[in-house]
């Protein structure tokens, strides 16, 4: 089922699954077994106009809304995952927090580079700071007109590829007193910004996922990304932006699965045991109708949270959206698997790649179990700290566990 679409929703959507069938799904083993960044892909994206879709049409983009571009993004995932996640962080994610609260100089920088074919790399995560994002050890110091970044993140999505990226640190001034976590943006190729090992990764292969390391990279002071908040809130609004690419993963887990469910529900037609078709067999029709199910249910809380972007997709929307879409993803690609029986475990077969493509997703991104925790906090309208001196503080003082 899906929700009602006006016209140009579904020609839209219509145009993507056509650019998806006829370009992308007969290269998607390949890029899987290569792990090379498919940059042909990249170029169809760019000439169908849906790298960069959300950027507003003032900076060259077609405006589009979170929604059309989940829209977009489903029918990639559903035949290539590296190219659905592509599709994401072209338009939502680092693309979204600079084009909101980014200077003129900033988003002219990053949609120009969007729209001529880049994935921006958002850089965060580091080997000590993964779901504890705050306590993250990089750091960037004033120094005049300039701010020195030094430091280490890991499993970068883009690294080495990506041009533009925008990179998390704390922020001191020139009397070494912490301002605040901030982004700063950035170009491959500067001096001090240094890609690091790849990851072996999983799935998604034909996306590196690497260290980035920071040696006396020196950022202009106008490449601070500077919420209306300021420093001292500023980690808190760009993290919002960040409810978009939720979305975003979400909607690949959700595009994978589609995908997986459509090959199985099509092999359980052809294939025979026992003299007869094996889809008349009660238990598999069940696990097929409980598979739909979730499909359904995870498309439509998708869509409810892309649709509620103002200018962001709510956070306990998006919570809960991508923690359904992506253990329904999980499941649903495994119970795929289990239909297509010796042959889903076979490299022949689509099946085990969308396995492991879909188990990132309840990982990257927030964890299923720590977006669990954000649900808890909405829902009981508090703070829930995940220190045990935090939690112990919020629970003597009252006053800080309120909102």
């Amino acid at each position: 089922m899906d929700m009602k679409l006006s016209a140009e929703q579904q020609k839209l959507r219509s145009a993507a699954r056509e650019l998806a069938e006829a370009e992308f799904a007969p290269k998607a083993a390949e890029i899987d077994r290569t792990e090379a960044y498919p940059f042909d892909n990249v170029a169809a994206l760019k000439a169908a106009g849906f790298m960069g879709y959300t950027i507003p049409k003032s900076h060259g983009g077609r405006g589009g809304s979170y929604f059309e571009a989940a829209l977009i993004i489903e029918e990639m995932a559903r035949v290539c995952g590296a190219t659905g996640r592509i599709t994401v962080e072209a338009n939502m994610g680092a693309i979204s927090a600079v084009m909101q609260y980014g200077a003129e100089k900033q988003k002219r920088l990053a949609a120009d580079l969007v729209l001529s074919g880049d994935k921006p790399a958002i850089c965060i995560t580091e080997p000590e700071a993964g779901s504890a994002a705050t306590e993250m050890t990089t750091r960037a110091d004033k120094r005049g007109s300039t701010y020195v970044i030094r430091g280490k993140k890991h499993w970068i999505t883009g690294g080495g590829v990506s041009k533009l990226h925008l990179i998390f640190a704390r922020v001191f001034d020139e009397r070494g007193e912490e301002q605040g976590i901030g982004g700063f943006l950035a170009l491959r190729g500067t001096p001090g910004l240094i890609i690091g090992k790849r990851e072996p990764a999983m799935g998604l292969r034909g996306i590196p996922e690497t260290e980035i390391i920071f040696e006396d990279l020196e950022i202009p002071e106008d490449m601070l990304v500077l919420p209306p908040r300021g420093l001292r809130r500023g980690f808190a609004d760009l993290i919002d932006a960040y409810n978009s690419q939720r979305v975003g993963a979400g909607t690949v887990a959700l595009g994978l699965a589609q995908g997986a469910f459509e090959k199985a529900l099509s092999f359980v037609k052809e294939r025979r045991q026992f003299g007869r078709p094996i889809a008349e067999f009660q238990g598999l029709q069940w696990m097929l109708a409980d598979m739909a199910i979730a499909l359904n249910a995870a498309r439509l809380s998708l869509h409810q949270a892309a649709l509620s972007a103002d200018p962001f997709p709510d956070p306990l929307l998006a919570a809960q959206a991508k923690i359904i879409a992506s253990e329904t993803a999980n499941n649903v690609t495994n119970q795929a698997l289990q239909l297509f029986g010796a042959r889903g475990y076979s490299r022949d077969y689509p099946l085990e790649r969308m396995v492991r493509d879909a188990r990132m997703f309840t990982i990257a991104g927030g964890t299923a179990q720590v977006l669990r925790t954000l649900v808890a906090s909405r829902i009981l309208d508090t703070k829930i700290p995940q220190t045990r001196d935090g939690y112990l503080e919020a629970v003597r003082t009252p006053s800080l566990a309120a909102k």
